[in-house]
């Protein structure tokens, strides 16, 4: 990954986790967010995928 937006990303080996910022982590009933990223995939390693969840 080459830029991310919105949420503080790190890395573990394959494993990229998006986490909000302080501006976006708590918002109201009804409310929403985004964030945004650009990578890139190459080579013989698996398709990524992405997956969400609340914390």
């Amino acid at each position: 990954m080459s830029q991310a937006w919105s949420a503080t990303v790190t890395r573990s080996g394959q494993d990229v986790t998006a986490v909000n910022m302080g501006y976006n982590g708590n918002l109201g009933a009804g409310a929403s967010t985004t964030f945004g990223f650009i990578g890139s995939w190459s080579g013989t390693n698996p398709v990524p995928a992405v997956s969400c969840s609340a914390r």
